[in-house]
């Protein structure tokens, strides 16, 4: 009865006229960002963090989810229709998804992908709702040294699930790190690397980094391989399945669904890994493996059900410990510091309404896509005749002007440049800079619960060791990463993420 009556708070919280209308704005947002490669929810949420300041931090939130897990619905779309995933989770849908176009069947693979997100979502939100509250209370018992092993944990898995080398990976996890120190020592006050910047004594602005690293960045990197968007699918008809269509991808809905809730959790690639493997799991069930590439509807049903039960059960480290499971809630972490709520197990406790109006705007977001992608399927077709040329500078503008209003401070947008040029220079050197952002996010928190376990143990290093929950996890980790360098999973992993390039 406790999980009807919270899940009716969340509701009561989720239905008001703002919360509804920002959601709406936010799934809005989101399957328009996802339609159109090459912005993906990262950049959007940098970019739109700044006016979430004035909004109510539950308001706030439910807008920033519904860009994320809109997302993953609007890059079904271009993947289906141009061959050209609109996300990375999303590469695989684009294999028989458009395949399925080809042979006039785009309207069956777009309500595949539409039926199967919704399905999946609705029913991760449900785990993500009975789950979050067991977990948030064994997470209280947690000391300061297990607190500091299971953030070393998350780093170092983020690691060995990261696109490409894992010392480049590594190497971006310790700059995000040093980042994180830059400002004022939280014991003394001694400004640390400020470099001479009074400016930078409170430490570099959060916006700006993820604004410049994930935004800025990302638009030099599509406009210098800007791609022709040729859509071969003027019209799209037969938006519904016939019975034999849901006989097909009933079974793989529901795999897909169980696959993506449960590597949803892990942190780094969570949603890319489960809708690759979904799709290995259908072909190799499949009777007809023949079939797939060429149009085989269980290609689609499958990975997109998976990437979207990941998307939702990625909340569940987050609102449970307050550990990002990857960028884009690395980005919902520094919302919620920015509206001075510290995520984490006593979220659930010390704001109820919040943490169930999460939940509960996750399953009227899903309603709200399925009932707006069909129909508007004509428009994100217009939409993608759009130049990036014309696009991005705009956005640009729009994320400066927004970042500048949060102090005021031009100092401020001079760090979106540089951000930028630092970021662009990553990828260009074949650095992923996501690793960078959950250093630094995660960097003050590994820094605080460290000294906080030292002091407790009067200097003692050993006490990481003796705590059998923190002795465990920094096992794991170093398991991780042990695996993570051996040749043959190296191999597995890069095979992996190929589609992603």
């Amino acid at each position: 009865m406790d999980l009807l009556s919270h899940l009716a708070l969340g509701f009561e919280t989720a239905f008001t006229v703002t919360n509804l209308l920002w959601c709406f704005v936010g799934v809005l947002l989101g399957t328009l960002v996802g339609v159109l490669p090459g912005i993906g929810p990262t950049a959007t949420i940098a970019m739109l963090l700044p006016i979430t300041f004035t909004f109510a931090p539950v308001t706030a939130l439910i807008m920033l989810s519904g860009i994320y897990y809109g997302a993953q619905y609007g890059g079904s779309t271009t993947a289906i229709l141009i061959n050209l995933p609109g996300e990375s989770s999303s590469a695989v849908t684009a294999i028989d998804g458009y395949q399925m176009a080809r042979k006039g069947r785009a309207g069956a693979a777009l309500a595949t992908a539409a039926l199967g997100s919704f399905f999946a979502g609705s029913v991760a939100t449900l785990i993500l709702a009975i789950a979050a509250p067991p977990l948030a209370r064994v997470a209280l018992n947690f000391g300061a040294a297990d607190y500091f092993a299971l953030l070393v944990l998350g780093l170092l898995v983020s690691i060995s699930l990261a696109h490409g080398s894992v010392l480049k990976a590594l190497a971006m996890i310790a700059l995000g790190l040093l980042l994180g120190t830059v400002g004022q020592d939280v014991t003394s006050g001694t400004p640390r690397f400020t470099l001479g910047f009074r400016e930078l004594y409170g430490g570099i602005n959060f916006v700006s980094l993820a604004v410049g690293v994930f935004g800025v960045a990302e638009i030099f990197r599509n406009l210098e391989n800007e791609r022709t968007r040729e859509v071969g699918v003027s019209r799209v008809t037969n938006l519904w399945l016939t019975r034999a269509d849901f006989r097909a991808i009933a079974a793989p809905v529901l795999r897909g669904t169980a696959v993506g809730s449960l590597l949803g959790i892990l942190p780094g690639g969570g949603h890319v890994l489960s809708s690759f493997a979904s799709y290995s799991m259908e072909k190799n069930l499949a009777a007809d493996k023949s079939a797939f590439g060429h149009g085989a509807i269980q290609g689609v049903a499958g990975p997109e059900s998976a990437n979207n039960a990941a998307a939702q059960t990625s909340f569940i480290p987050l609102l449970t410990l307050g550990i990002p499971a990857h960028p884009v809630m690395a980005l919902i972490v520094g919302a919620f510091i920015l509206q001075g709520i510290t995520p984490g197990p006593n979220v659930i406790n010390d704001q109820p309404a919040l943490f169930w109006g999460i939940i509960a705007s996750m399953w009227i977001g899903n309603t709200m896509l399925v009932i707006l992608n069909l129909p508007l399927i004509g428009l994100w077709v217009k939409m993608l005749t759009i130049p990036y040329r014309v696009l991005f500078p705009a956005i640009v503008i729009f994320a400066s002007i927004g970042c500048y209003s949060i102090n005021n401070n031009p100092f401020d947008v001079y760090a979106i440049a540089v951000s930028g040029v630092v970021g662009y220079a990553l990828i260009r050197l074949g650095c992923e800079p996501a690793p960078l952002l959950l250093g630094f996010v995660l960097g003050p928190l590994l820094e605080e619960n460290l000294r906080r376990a030292m002091i407790l143990s009067r200097g003692d290093p050993l006490v990481f060791f003796q705590r059998p929950i923190s002795a465990t996890l920094l096992a794991l980790g170093l398991i991780c990463i042990v695996l993570a360098a051996l040749p043959s999973i190296r191999r597995k992993r890069d095979t992996v993420f190929v589609e992603e390039d």
